[in-house]
């Protein structure tokens, strides 16, 4: 039997009784069933774009809390405790930025789809039928056929115009008039006219419908020149992000770590746990270190190809004869696949020099217009945003792809639901009357949106 009893928090509070550590869990989601007032369409939204890339879309992984699972298990909650337990080290991202109502429609959705089996039964007792089932229809074929009949229906009434245009003149005793043929209508300066309005309108709206989505490439995930793998480095090892990507909390830019940043480990871990020598000996091409001798080379960027080929083919032999014990067939295809690997990651065929020396050419992911103002820093160090909450879970991702939609509506609905973070936060202590309402018990909390984060000009300058 499935063990379904570990779902989101429909049957999580049977476990977690509301307390007030975690008394934003609503209540609502302590019954088996969805209550009535769940939209479960929005729960399955929200669930595709939020949970979906780490549990499985038939929903039988063991999913736990929502709000903040690791609050929970620093407070020693004995169940908490015994799911990290047989779970860790994969942290799950907490989603604080959600509201009661979405965290119901989201444990309504996996409610009535998986509980409730294929003709789930809703709080009212009708059978609502099986929610994860619904797709959106492709309409392509049907659009195609309406525009043919709309053309048709333009030619028959062009056709009708013209000869009860030519029976007006008849009447009036023209005798030179005749009737327009199919060419000639479908050539008048009418047709042509509308045909070129239409293709404006059509431009128009392609144009700026891929302007919309420029960047918002939910999903993409490119081939990196190195395999890298965020779920070693940060899920595995606990390598804090901003370790790497340290621009996150001083500037606007996260950056892209340096080869230098990668030496401070990898001077001492020459061998990976996955990729062997293969992974990390493209940083040391990259940047000029010789592995077998511990030191950087000199002279480096005027080094030739070929010498840089003997540094690594040795380091690979010898890597090989220290855990094989001598060099085979197997190990000679080895060096020579690594050496390749090498040349193909690096070589910057722009540059025309063909050299493997250099910085090493990540593919950008994340990529917002030019008129989309966003400031890490501003989020990170005075938001005390965590990264996840726009990256996804990066600490369980082998290959980073863009993990949420990055589109504008889906930056102002944060702004809308984030709560600021008034508490010891010196960057809002001049908003004295928030922070007066809030020791009166006037106000609970504060909103992004309330402190001027819809405001045009803050993104668009």
């Amino acid at each position: 039997m499935l063990r379904v009893f570990f779902l989101t928090g429909v049957l999580l509070l049977q476990y977690f009784p509301v307390s007030s550590q975690d008394s934003a869990m609503p209540a609502a989601a302590a019954t088996a069933a969805a209550p009535a007032s769940v939209d479960i369409a929005a729960g399955k939204t929200l669930f595709k774009n939020q949970c979906a890339s780490c549990h499985n879309k038939n929903m039988k992984d063991k999913l736990t809390w929502i709000r903040n699972s690791q609050a929970m298990i620093n407070s020693g909650h004995p169940r908490a405790v015994e799911l990290w337990n047989e779970w860790k080290p994969t942290i799950m991202t907490s989603f604080t930025s959600l509201t009661d109502s979405e965290i119901d429609n989201i444990l309504g959705y996996i409610q009535d789809v998986h509980v409730n089996g294929a003709n789930p039964v809703s709080a009212a007792g009708g059978t609502t039928g099986t929610v994860a089932a619904v797709e959106p229809a492709d309409n392509t074929n049907l659009y195609i056929l309406l525009t043919g009949i709309l053309i048709l229906l333009a030619v028959i009434l062009s056709r009708i115009l013209s000869n009860l245009n030519f029976m007006v003149q008849v009447s009036e005793g023209n005798t030179d008039a005749k009737r327009k043929t199919l060419m000639e209508i479908i050539t008048g300066k009418g047709v042509i006219g509308f045909v070129l309005f239409a293709l404006v309108v059509l431009g128009g709206y392609t144009t700026v419908n891929n302007a919309i989505n420029l960047g918002r490439q939910q999903g993409y995930q490119p081939t990196q020149p190195i395999k890298f793998s965020h779920a070693t480095h940060s899920g595995l090892h606990k390598i804090d992000c901003q370790y790497c990507h340290d621009g996150a909390r001083r500037s606007k830019q996260s950056v892209i770590p340096a080869a230098n940043t990668c030496m401070n480990c990898h001077k001492a871990i020459k061998v990976g746990s996955q990729y062997g020598t293969a992974e990390i000996s493209k940083i040391y091409a990259s940047i000029g270190y010789n592995p077998n001798t511990d030191q950087y080379i000199e002279n480096y960027d005027n080094l030739s190809k070929a010498k840089i080929e003997r540094i690594f083919k040795k380091w690979f032999a010898d890597s090989y004869v220290q855990e094989k014990g001598t060099i085979d067939d197997e190990g000679e295809a080895l060096i020579e696949n690594q050496w390749d690997a090498i040349v193909t990651s690096l070589t910057d065929k722009n540059s025309g020099d063909y050299k493997v020396q250099g910085p090493i050419e990540w593919v950008r992911i994340h990529n917002l217009p030019d008129h989309a103002y966003f400031n890490h820093a501003q989020h990170v160090t005075v938001g005390k945003v965590a990264c996840q909450n726009c990256h996804g879970p990066v600490q369980t991702m082998d290959e980073v792809h863009q993990f949420s939609p990055l589109s504008m509506g889906w930056c102002i609905n944060c702004h809308r639901k984030t709560e600021v973070k008034f508490a010891d936060n010196p960057y809002y202590q001049s908003y004295e009357r928030m922070h007066k309402q809030m020791a009166k018990g006037e106000r609970d909390k504060v909103t992004v949106e309330e402190i001027g984060g819809l405001e045009c000009q803050k993104c668009h300058y």
